[in-house]
């Protein structure tokens, strides 16, 4: 039942996309800003105990609600799981930004472009020249891919029900609010978010990394993965990177202009220099490794129904 949840969720997704920041990131936002309101005064403790309330407790609820549901009738709760996994899981809400870069290049409109970039990534990339925005927006692809599909899938697989998915939003988005502050306002208040999405995403990244490799240069992708991920400022992101870049065969990371200025990066991938062909490389990349994991998927639930 979980693979056709996911192929259901996907395609649904792909049919009619999901506003997703009206119906997702902005509520949670505003559950998370009111938590943090009433639990920040800058210590660990509270950081912890604020992700308990805001992560464990919205994951009992969905577990409690699908347990409810079953119980009343399966097809009620399946309806509920795949409600859910539209809400968590999806790419078409992040893609057309990758889509219309891609467009933009293509017609020369470097402008365009880079303002794409900036609205998608959050961060200023006004003098960044064409290879440049190629480099960045095949990168945040990586990234969004993995966050937005295949972990969302992994916890939905290894937690009962819905309840996964919900598990893996819910602190992806802490990670994402208050795991990346550095100011003195929120102190260490959001190491825990960090800390704990850190080992929550473990499993999932280095699977996502390992699926790249085998669908695309899968030498490549596990040298550059062995070799360069532990340079990258974050090492999740460094795994996703210098894999994916390694099997597309372009290289990633690099300086790159931010603000006004130029901040050093170290190389991940290898290959050739960022042009707008690996664009397309890097979508069919993506997709491989998801029909590739959809493929384990099936395999494991026949050998499950055959098995004596």
């Amino acid at each position: 039942m979980s693979l056709v949840v996911i192929v259901l969720a996907l395609l649904i997704e792909q049919v009619r996309p999901l506003p997703v920041e009206r119906w997702v990131r902005s509520p949670l936002s505003r559950v998370a800003a009111w938590i943090e309101e009433r639990f920040n005064d800058g210590r660990l403790n509270s950081g912890r105990a604020a992700w308990l309330v805001f992560v464990a407790g919205g994951t009992a609820l969905t577990w409690a609600a699908h347990g409810l549901l079953w119980a009343l009738h399966p097809v009620l709760a399946f309806l509920f799981s795949l409600g859910v996994l539209y809400l968590t899981m999806g790419i078409r809400h992040e893609s057309h930004f990758f889509t219309d870069i891609h467009v933009a290049l293509r017609l020369g409109d470097l402008g365009r472009a880079r303002t794409l970039l900036a609205e998608w990534s959050g961060a200023d990339c006004g003098d960044a020249d064409a290879q440049e925005v190629t480099r960045l927006a095949i990168e945040q692809a990586f990234i969004a891919a993995h966050r937005n599909v295949y972990g969302p899938i992994f916890w939905f697989l290894v937690l009962p029900g819905p309840a996964g998915a919900v598990f893996y939003r819910l602190a992806s988005v802490l990670d994402r609010i208050w795991g990346t502050r550095q100011d003195d306002e929120i102190g260490r208040f959001g190491v825990a978010a960090r800390q704990v999405f850190h080992w929550i995403d473990w499993l999932p990244v280095r699977l996502t990394a390992f699926s790249f490799s085998v669908v695309g240069n899968f030498e490549d992708a596990l040298l550059c993965w062995r070799t360069q991920a532990t340079q990258w400022a974050h090492p999740s992101s460094g795994i996703l990177l210098s894999s994916g870049g390694g099997a597309l065969g372009v290289r990633l990371g690099l300086p790159r202009h931010e603000s006004g200025r130029i901040v050093d990066r170290p190389e991940l991938g290898c290959g050739d220099d960022a042009r707008i062909e690996f664009m397309q490389g890097a979508v069919g990349l993506i997709w491989r490794a998801l029909c590739l994991c959809l493929l384990v998927l099936a395999l494991m639930g026949i050998a499950a129904w055959v098995a004596p």
